[in-house]
């Protein structure tokens, strides 16, 4: 159906159950609610993103990003995941692991986002708790590191419930919004 997956490519579905929530490698057919989540949440989103560029919200830029999601994931390099809800089944937002890097370093970055409606619910809790689990167990990964905006609270609150560590802080570490911004830096390990 999808002439920019290849075949190989379009079959890889992962899900994960979380109590509450449910997590799933994104599929061609979640374009709408994607879209529509995230052109709701957009006010609420801009502050903590890189810049949205013109095409953003348009399907060809959706099939592109699950192309190179559906790559990293064949690669062992980054995996992707949709949060929903567990019943009824509802897209709240999308939490991933990037630049994975095995050898002696066996770490992940941890990455997120939620809909406006569905933020402060207690949802990207279980979505990271659930998450960091099949990391260290499923893909024996020993550490997870992120990366947050010092003016984001609930962020900071967030990583703090969910067993991160602050580890440091960098300057100018990300562009955010189109501005490099300052990030305080955590980790979380299997062992502690």
């Amino acid at each position: 159906m999808d002439f920019l997956l290849p075949l190989a490519l379009r079959q890889r579905t992962i899900e994960i159950e979380g109590g509450k929530v449910r997590l799933r490698t994104p599929r061609l057919e979640d374009f709408d609610e994607w879209r529509s989540l995230r052109e709701q949440s957009r006010e609420f989103l801009v502050p903590w993103e890189p810049a949205w560029h013109p095409e953003e919200l348009m399907r060809l830029s959706y099939r592109l990003r699950l192309r190179h999601q559906q790559k990293l994931m064949a690669d062992d390099a980054g995996y992707a995941f949709f949060i929903f809800s567990s019943s009824p089944e509802i897209l709240l937002g999308g939490i991933t692991l990037s630049n994975v890097r095995r050898g002696a370093a066996q770490t992940a970055t941890l990455g997120y986002w939620i809909g406006e409606t569905f933020a402060r619910h207690g949802h990207m809790t279980c979505a990271v708790k659930t998450l960091r689990a099949h990391a260290f167990s499923e893909l024996s990964l020993r550490r997870l590191e992120a990366a947050c905006l010092p003016s984001n609270e609930a962020s900071i609150r967030l990583l703090e419930r969910t067993g991160f560590e602050r580890e440091g802080f960098a300057k100018s570490y990300l562009k955010i919004n189109g501005r490099w911004e300052d990030h305080i830096l955590w980790s979380c390990r299997r062992d502690g």
